[in-house]
């Protein structure tokens, strides 16, 4: 989210436009508003607007109850981030994946780096940081048979610590294209 008026209203509680009468906070009547209150109000709808029409349709049917940006983002957050036991749950069932990945018969290589790829983005959105060892080194691991002797040659003289990802599949994809060969 960019636009940072509109990030700003999400993040705090909704503007109500008052006034003080004979010592009384009352809700200001529109006709009284100033320019400055009609601009609180028009970031609130942007932001609103901006939140709804992120959302599918199908999904923004099931949140049509909310009526401010921050009650729509709070409810969007607890019902695809959930509590903390959600979150502990998912962080166990992805390090179960992860502790679990393996070849797969038949898939092909860039199948199987796509969804290395693909798990480990979850675990970081979820907050399970590993390092960068432990990342190569279970992909390697995880890699078919055909590739056992280019394993224990990127395993030899590769230091699986400094080594991005992105790079240890560059590795894997170059000794697959000389297998090839």
């Amino acid at each position: 989210m960019k636009d940072f008026k509109i990030r700003r209203s999400i993040i705090k509680n909704p503007v109500i436009i008052s006034t003080t009468v004979a010592g009384q906070i009352v809700d200001k009547a529109v006709e009284n508003y100033t320019d400055e209150d009609f601009e609180k109000v028009e970031e609130q709808v942007r932001a609103l607007a901006t939140l709804t029409m992120a959302l599918s349709p199908d999904i923004a049917q099931g949140f049509i109850e909310y009526m401010s940006e921050k009650a729509l983002w709070e409810a969007l957050i607890e019902v695809y981030e959930g509590n903390e036991d959600m979150k502990e749950s998912r962080q166990d069932m992805l390090l179960q994946r992860f502790n679990m990945f393996n070849y797969i018969p038949g898939e092909t290589l860039e199948a199987q780096l796509q969804r290395f790829t693909t798990l480990t983005t979850e675990m970081n959105i979820s907050g399970i940081f590993l390092t960068k060892s432990e990342i190569n080194k279970k992909l390697l691991n995880a890699l078919p048979n055909s590739l056992d002797m280019n394993v224990v040659v990127i395993k030899k003289t590769k230091d699986l610590n400094h080594l991005t990802l992105a790079e240890t599949m560059a590795i894997i994809k170059a000794c697959d294209i000389d297998n090839k060969q």
